[in-house]
This record gives C-alpha cells, structure tokens and sequence, in this order.
C-alpha cells in the first residue's frame, strides 16, 4: 500500500496536476512494483504565501506514505527515481523537489472494513 500527498503552489503546480501524478506514479509503480491500478494521490495546494521555504517557486514536497516492510535499499531506489526521473519530467532541479517516505504498519492502516494486516495484497511490500 503506498499513498502519495503532493504539496506545491497552487499558481504553479494546479494546472499540471495529471503531469505530476503521472511522473509519480511511473516512478513508484516501476520501482516498487506497485499495480498500475493503485494510484492514491491527494494533492493539497498551497497559495503563495502559505507554502514559505527557502526554495524557488515550484518548489514542491511528495510525501509516500506506505506499508513499513520495505529494504533500505528499495526506499533509497524510489527516492532516486524521483530526483533522476521524476524532477527532470517536471522541470525542476534538485533543490526544488523533496521526497519524504513516511512508514507505518499495516496495523496501523484501516483499508475496506479491516486492518491493513488483514489484507490480501496482489503486491509485495518486502522488496
């Protein structure tokens, strides 16, 4: 399970919303494996003056929240595809792009009536 929330600028990023999912989509499905049919992305935009960072203007934060049960090595490869495929889609440099992978067990999850733990995933999480 991975969810992904994007926070940018409304005056930059709102119009190119579909653009960013794709590019973030493309990364997590082809890294971690994720079905092409699992795409949760909330996009929670910012006027200017809410969004303060000592960044440029597109400066935006993806926070992928998912399943803890992921290698070290599997969280750096994600976080890698953002910053050599993900940002360069988008236009932006590495400065303007932060990645945060944020994990919880899935225990911690309530998903279609259950606990995450309860779940039969088409997918696997230990990669």
């Amino acid at each position: 399970m991975a969810h992904v929330k994007v926070h940018g600028r409304r005056s930059v990023w709102a119009a190119r919303r579909g653009e960013v999912s794709d590019a973030i989509h493309r990364a997590v499905t082809s890294v971690w494996g994720l079905p092409e049919e699992k795409r949760f992305h909330r996009f929670l935009w910012l006027d200017d003056e809410d969004l303060v960072a000592p960044r440029g203007h597109a400066y935006l934060v993806v926070e992928v929240l998912c399943f803890t049960g992921r290698s070290p090595a599997a969280v750096r490869a994600l976080i890698a595809a953002f910053f050599d495929d993900v940002a360069p889609a988008l236009g932006l440099g590495p400065d303007d792009l932060e990645v945060i992978v944020v994990e919880a067990p899935p225990t911690h999850w309530g998903i279609r009536g259950r606990a995450g733990d309860e779940l039969t995933l088409d997918y696997r999480v230990d990669v």
